[in-house]
């Protein structure tokens, strides 16, 4: 066994100090641990990190057993490297902190005190982690894919795991003692105890040889001066919504970070972990009735936070050619509208809102300001007409979604709850929903039915993307950047005809506005599509799938993976266009202040809500910069919207859809007598008609001599 040890330990120092990888010049090496080696023997470096990977390529096998033992190996190449350091110390250490001073200290005692030839008290001895100023850590090999808490079992206990989660919970950095120092009180010796665990048993009396022989009975006390301490760290991970299999709760674990991997995440942040899986040991009264159970935890050599929202999904991205193909493919913004749940009959306008919900718009960073890219979409509507079902299909698709409804949730359950830490009894933060979202959609079903105080918590949340917080003691910001998805029934449970639209809404305005979208879907009873529809919901009965279509729908595989290729772009809006946005905007004002039935608040944050939706389908298109259709149709989704609040059924019954594009050329005109026919067709477009209308009505209002069109068909002169 002692040639193994002997084996093993050679063979960890023959890798430290002759691995290398080609240097920056033709043909030159660079040791790349040799290097690090010289920074740990004069404290310029604190951690020595062995890749895996660079294991592998120097012995496969030595490699395969680290990731077995792993325990076992850090003792013996931390033992490698402190036989090493020696051969590299070029100078004395300088910068000496108060355990190099103790130490020093006790040694030269010792060789006062004791003569040359006397060998120190085996109990007595200093332990090598209390001489040792440096960690080492393992980094995991590159082929090893992240796991789900759930699948590491107890087959893995002491192997270096790999997990992937969402952190929920982060103590404070404490100090964790890692060698305790204790004085006799009789004879003065020092006796030391190196702390594996998170708790242990203080030894109580003098183990030395001097007490033992007299059978004095000394006492010990500890001495925090000469003892070692490192920074430590609780945190706890839960299982992303993606790997929960339906019907069961999220899996937590702990997590131990010591040394330099603490302050590495924070609540919400999405991580890699890689570590050794351990069981807890009991100490003390704990160990004799703790039964056969045993708790575990993690003990943290290597954490990686995960920044993109879509990208730890385990779909790979498109590449940009098939990305580009697809995105050319004829009426493609219909086709992928189309696949977004095809079990649901009509609604196409809401599926295109959350398509672009989906995608999602480009954050923009000012000096002291940010502008958000995330949608808010909120479904407002009568009784069964497949909001929640919506709301479900958007869970579904989403790599990254939470859901939840109005009346199970609270303001603190949405956004951060302030609890008492086990381990220290400290008060903590534990991030809610909108937490656990970040960088994803947020779907609350039910909204109407929340509390108004609870309602109040997500203000912030959708516009400024963080959660500020101030309990307890506790004043911090945890980020939230997150799309809401809402869905409410009108206040009385259906829409209320006699009643005015703010009387059936009976939503603040100050949340109204933060909602770039907000449809209401009313069923209206109309014999033609009354009958499609009830043939859509048997066929779909019968056959478990939607109905057979002109367009083939997309597979849902095929759409993540081209959303998540899509978010990778951050289209710009080309100057060309600065004045047509300015002008809309200006119309819309207008619009809202002239007409009485308009019953949403228009703002600057109209305004932003068309440069996110306009940005959303550029990216859709895999373009990158904005052009003047995405433009129109993100005012046409808003014309849109804000049509659903309208009851127009005796506007409607009076006037054709030719009638009312006459009257938005006529209202273009201004005193003249020309209208340019591009701003005629774009301002129609952007209200909600389509092509072929205008150009019927065109038709139409020129064989009765009201306007005339000239031979470029460019310019609309009325006659006098």
């Amino acid at each position: 066994m002692t040639d193994v040890y002997g084996e093993v330990i050679d063979k960890s120092k023959r890798f430290l100090a002759e691995f290398s990888v080609p240097g920056p010049r033709k043909g030159s090496k660079l040791h790349k641990y040799g290097t690090q080696l010289v920074a740990l023997a004069h404290r310029e470096q604190v951690s020595l990190k062995v890749m895996l990977d660079d294991v592998a390529e120097f012995d496969e096998d030595l490699s395969r057993e680290i990731l077995g033992n792993t325990v076992r190996y850090e003792k013996l190449f931390s033992e490698a490297v402190s036989d090493l350091l020696p051969d590299y110390r070029q100078h004395e250490v300088v910068n000496k902190d108060s355990l190099d001073v103790y130490i020093q200290h006790r040694l030269l005692l010792e060789a006062r005190n004791r003569g040359s030839d006397e060998v120190r008290d085996p109990s007595n001895q200093y332990p090598p982690e209390l001489l040792r100023r440096f960690e080492l850590t393992f980094s995991p090999p590159s082929i090893q894919k992240a796991l789900s808490i759930r699948q590491i079992t107890a087959d893995r206990i002491g192997t270096l795991v790999t997990i992937r989660g969402t952190v929920t919970r982060a103590t404070e950095v404490k100090p964790a003692m890692t060698v305790a120092t204790y004085t006799c009180d009789q004879c003065g010796s020092e006796t030391y105890q190196p702390i594996t665990g998170i708790q242990f048993m203080p030894i109580d009396m003098c183990p030395s040889k001097e007490c033992t022989t007299n059978k004095s009975g000394g006492r010990l006390y500890l001495q925090t001066r000469g003892s070692k301490f490192v920074k430590f760290q609780d945190v706890k991970i839960q299982e992303d919504s993606d790997q929960v299999p339906v019907g069961d709760t999220p899996r937590s674990m702990t997590l131990l970070c010591k040394g330099e991997n603490t302050r590495l995440c924070q609540p919400g942040d999405h991580v890699n972990v890689t570590g050794v899986f351990l069981p807890v040991q009991r100490a003390g009264f704990k160990a004799m009735v703790g039964g056969l159970m045993s708790d575990t935890f993690l003990q943290v050599h290597h954490l990686e936070r995960i920044k993109k929202g879509f990208e730890e999904v385990s779909l790979e991205c498109l590449t940009e050619d098939e990305a580009r193909t697809l995105a050319q493919e004829p009426l493609f913004y219909d086709k992928l509208a189309a696949s977004l749940a095809p079990e649901i009959y009509g609604h196409d306008d809401v599926k295109k809102a959350l398509l672009l919900l989906l995608v999602g718009g480009v954050d923009r960073q000012t000096q002291g300001m940010k502008i958000r890219g995330n949608l808010n979409i909120c479904l407002m509507g009568d009784p069964g007409v497949a909001k929640s079902q919506l709301l479900s299909y958007i869970d579904r698709i989403a790599p990254r979604c939470q859901y939840t409804t109005g009346r199970g949730s609270t303001g603190v359950g949405l956004t951060a709850a302030v609890m008492k830490d086990p381990i220290t009894n400290e008060m903590i933060l534990e991030g809610g929903a909108l937490v656990l979202a970040d960088q994803g959609i947020c779907c609350i079903d039910e909204f109407d039915k929340m509390n108004e105080s609870d309602r109040t918590a997500i203000h912030e949340v959708m516009e400024q993307q963080t959660i500020s917080i101030a309990k307890a003691g506790i004043l911090t910001t945890l980020n939230a950047r997150v799309s809401i998805l809402a869905a409410a029934n009108p206040a009385y449970g259906r829409y209320n005809t006699k009643k005015s639209v703010e009387q059936n809404i009976q939503l603040p305005a100050a949340l109204l506005s933060r909602f770039d979208l907000l449809w209401l879907i009313r069923d209206k009873p109309d014999a033609n599509s009354d009958l499609r529809l009830a043939q859509h919901i048997t066929y779909v009965h019968q056959h478990s799938t939607h109905p057979p279509r002109e367009v083939e729908p997309l597979d849902p595989d095929l759409m993540k993976r081209y959303i998540t290729t899509c978010k990778q772009k951050d289209p710009v809006i080309p100057e060309s266009l600065t004045d047509y946005i300015v002008y809309s905007y200006v119309e819309l004002r207008k619009e809202a202040r002239e007409d009485p039935r308009n019953a949403t608040f228009t703002s600057a944050r109209n305004l932003l809500a068309v440069l996110r939706l306009s940005t959303a389908l550029a990216r859709l298109r895999f373009a990158e910069a904005v052009e003047r259709e995405d433009i129109d149709e993100a005012n046409r989704l808003m014309e849109m919207s804000k049509a659903s609040l309208v009851d127009d059924e005796e506007t409607t019954r009076r006037q054709r859809p030719l009638d009312l594009i006459y009257s938005i050329i006529r209202d273009l005109q201004k005193g003249g007598t020309t209208v340019k026919y591009d701003d005629a067709r774009q301002r129609c477009i952007a209200k909600g008609f389509n092509t072929e209308q205008f150009e019927e009505c065109i038709d139409e209002y020129e064989r009765l001599n009201i306007w005339c069109l000239n031979a470029a068909r460019t310019r609309i002169t009325f006659i006098q």
